[in-house]
């Protein structure tokens, strides 16, 4: 058991630190080619900060623990959000901005339905992969027609502002593109190796682990940038950056997952843990509209929402 644990901390750092060094590297590169840093947030950064679930499902899959692969998704947007997004409220009210109630959050709902729909069948499969995929493409070549600037990351970031102030050789770039490819390979394989052996250490299914210990870790630097975001006030993006991380998940990763190797569902994801995404994710919109913002009691609400849920998928 003590291995298993040591594996999972040290494939969760593994993945944590290599999704920053892929980050910093691949935006690095993109700048230095010359695109517009609000594409290279919306395409290199989102795309790098959701790495580590990527790596994770995909690994998973291969592994044979398809209820690991989804649950560490269907978890993931759980926990956005209502323990990151409540989290962050509690700290610091969060301003909700035309664009999240426009377009994210609709993208964002109907992107939760569309994999709950695929995977009524208790298997997503690689051309429902291949159509969730697409569906990004076209979102994300919509969102930079239309030009918006703040997106589904903050495209003017400290990353990308450092990047263009101390710029060093390419070379670099692309040894940190490498360390953080090798590293994200790893980890994922140590972190869902530590994951299974937990769960039968536990004696709990591969989805209680995935739901809660995985979904958990890999939503970590959401969690870390929002409540920094929060100590500092700076909160205007936070709602939009965590539709975003979701939006994300439901057809960037499950969707190459898939094209991976087909992800099965089992009958407690769909009839638990996917509804209760759906319901979280309905909850957060009359939240949004009430006052435009997301204050403290909202953020307390959003918190024990979360907890409820855990203890029930616990126990």
């Amino acid at each position: 058991m003590l291995e298993d644990i040591f594996y999972s901390v040290i494939g969760l750092l593994v993945l944590i630190g290599s999704g920053e060094f892929l980050v910093r590297g691949s935006s690095r590169i993109a700048l230095k080619l010359k695109m517009p840093p609000f594409i290279v947030g919306l395409t290199v950064i989102a795309f790098g900060t959701s790495a580590p679930e990527l790596f994770t499902s995909i690994q998973a899959a291969l592994t044979g623990s398809s209820d690991l692969a989804i649950s560490n998704v269907i978890g993931s947007n759980i926990c956005n959000l209502a323990l990151v997004l409540g989290v962050t409220a509690i700290l610091y009210p969060i301003r909700v901005g035309k664009n999240s109630l426009k377009l994210d959050w609709p993208v964002t709902m109907c992107s939760s339905l569309l994999i709950y729909v695929f995977t009524l069948e208790g298997v997503l499969n690689a051309w429902e992969g291949m159509v969730s995929f697409l569906l990004l493409l076209a979102y994300l070549a919509y969102t930079i027609t239309k030009g918006r600037k703040k997106a589904l990351v903050e495209t003017e970031n400290l990353e990308l502002v450092d990047a263009e102030r101390h710029p060093y050789p390419i070379y670099k770039s692309v040894v940190f593109v490498a360390l953080g490819a090798i590293g994200l390979y790893f980890g994922s394989k140590w972190f869902v190796m530590g994951a299974q052996g937990m769960a039968k250490g536990f004696g709990v299914s591969d989805r209680v682990i995935g739901i809660t210990v995985v979904a958990l870790g890999t939503s970590l630097p959401e969690l870390v940038t929002s409540v920094i975001s929060a100590l500092k006030k700076e909160t205007d993006l936070a709602l939009g950056n965590l539709l975003g991380s979701n939006i994300f998940n439901n057809l960037a990763i499950l969707g190459i997952t898939a094209m991976v190797k087909p992800v099965g569902a089992s009958d407690k994801i769909l009839t638990v843990d996917m509804v209760w995404m759906l319901a979280i994710t309905l909850l957060v919109f009359p939240i949004m509209l009430s006052g435009r913002r997301i204050s403290k009691p909202e953020g307390f609400a959003l918190l024990a929402v979360y907890g409820l849920y855990t203890y029930i998928v616990v126990s």
